[in-house]
C-alpha cells in the first residue's frame, strides 16, 4: 500500500482560496491523471478519472474502491482509493511563496498516479470577496475582471505533483 498526496500551486493575481468547487472533498469533482504500472512501468495513454461519489467493488469481493484498472501491457490489476480530508484551498499568500497545498490523497496498489490534469469545476474569490465559480483550468489559465474590485484577476502557471506519504 502506497499513499500519494496530490499537491498543487499556481500564480494568483488578485485572487485567493483556489480549490475545487465545493472543496477538495466535493464528491462529484473529477480528478484526472495518468497511471504508471508498478510492475512493468507502462504509462496509460489516456487520463483516468476518479470521483469520491463513484465506487466499484474490489476484485476479491471485500469492500469497494474508486478505481480498478488492468495494465494494458502486462495485465496486472491495480486499485486506487481516494482518501478525503487532506485538501485545502490555495491562498494568495501561499501562491506568492510558490508553496504546494494538498488537494487529495490516493491509496494506490499496483499503479502510481502521474500527470494530474487540471480541468473544469474550480472556484476562487477576489480580495474583495467576489466569488468566481465554474472556473475552467483545462487550458492552463484563467483571466477575468472583478467588477466590484475594478481589477483584473487571473490564475496561471499551474503546477502539481504526487508525493509519497505515510
Amino acid at each position: 500500500m502506497v499513499n500519494f498526496l496530490l499537491q498543487f500551486t499556481a500564480e494568483l493575481e488578485n485572487l485567493t482560496n483556489l480549490q475545487p468547487q465545493g472543496g477538495a472533498d466535493n464528491p462529484d469533482f473529477p480528478y484526472f491523471f495518468k497511471l504508471k504500472c508498478g510492475n512493468c512501468g507502462e504509462l496509460t495513454q489516456k487520463e483516468t478519472c476518479v470521483t469520491l461519489s463513484k465506487t466499484v467493488p474490489l476484485p476479491n469481493g471485500r469492500g469497494t474502491t474508486h478505481l480498478v484498472q488492468k495494465c494494458k501491457f502486462c495485465g496486472r490489476e491495480a486499485t486506487v482509493l481516494m482518501i478525503p480530508g487532506r485538501g485545502r484551498p490555495l491562498t494568495g499568500e501561499l501562491a506568492e511563496c510558490e508553496k504546494l497545498v494538498p488537494l487529495m490523497q490516493f491509496d494506490c496498489r499496483g499503479m502510481e498516479p502521474v500527470e494530474f490534469r487540471f480541468g473544469k469545476g474550480w472556484e476562487a474569490q477576489s480580495e474583495l470577496q467576489t466569488k468566481f465559480t465554474e472556473i475552467d483550468l483545462s487550458d492552463g489559465d484563467f483571466v477575468e475582471y472583478d467588477e466590484k474590485g475594478k481589477c483584473a484577476v487571473s490564475i496561471s502557471n499551474l503546477k502539481s505533483c504526487f508525493d509519497v506519504v505515510k
